[in-house]
Parts: structure tokens; sequence; C-alpha cells
């Protein structure tokens, strides 16, 4: 029996990168390309493995936090590179945003 793909319309997603405020750039990131990250936005774990600098706060080194936009865009990760607006994981992880700063609130 032939599996059928659900398409989903990006287009009409609540969630767009000018009103999100970064939710994906909360994440941790590792770096599995090079694609010309620069060494100010890289942490090495002692295992040597690689991943995007992120501060205290949880984010990610490369963002700048008054636009929300990143600030190494030409170079940034492949796995940033393949977070699409709108996709599935682009949603869920807007609103856990969501969520986590709306617990924060009403604390």
């Amino acid at each position: 029996m032939p599996m059928s793909i659900v398409l989903k319309d990006v287009s009409a997603t609540p969630v767009t990168c000018s009103h999100c405020q970064a939710a994906c750039c909360r994440m941790e990131v590792m770096m599995i390309t090079d694609t010309g990250v620069p060494e100010e936005h890289i942490v090495t774990d002692e295992w040597g493995g690689e991943t995007l600098r992120r501060l205290d706060d949880g984010w990610c080194s490369a963002v700048d936090r008054e636009t929300f936009r990143c600030t190494i865009y030409e170079n940034r990760p492949w796995i940033c590179r393949e977070f699409e607006m709108g996709s599935y994981e682009c949603e869920d992880e807007f609103e856990a945003v969501k969520k986590d700063l709306s617990m924060m609130l009403h604390a």
C-alpha cells in the first residue's frame, strides 16, 4: 500500500521569524559540518564534539538580542539551515517557549 505524506501549508502558520523571538535559538546545536562558523561561537566538549556556544541563559551566542536575528546567518550550522519556519519542529519550540514564558510571568 503506498504511503501518503501530508504536506503542510507553512504560509498559514502563526509562527514567523519576525515575531517569534528566536525560539529555535535556545536549542543545543551540534556542529555536524563545517559551514565557517566563527571560532568564538563554537564550544568543544571533553570528547571533542563541537556545539554552537550558548550563553548562561541558554541563548545561542550568535543571536542579536535587539533584532533576534542570526549574526552569522551566511555561516550558520547545517541544523539551523534545516530548521524551517512553520515546520512542526518550529511550532513545537515556539509553543514550548511561550509556555515557559507564561510560567515565569505567573510564578
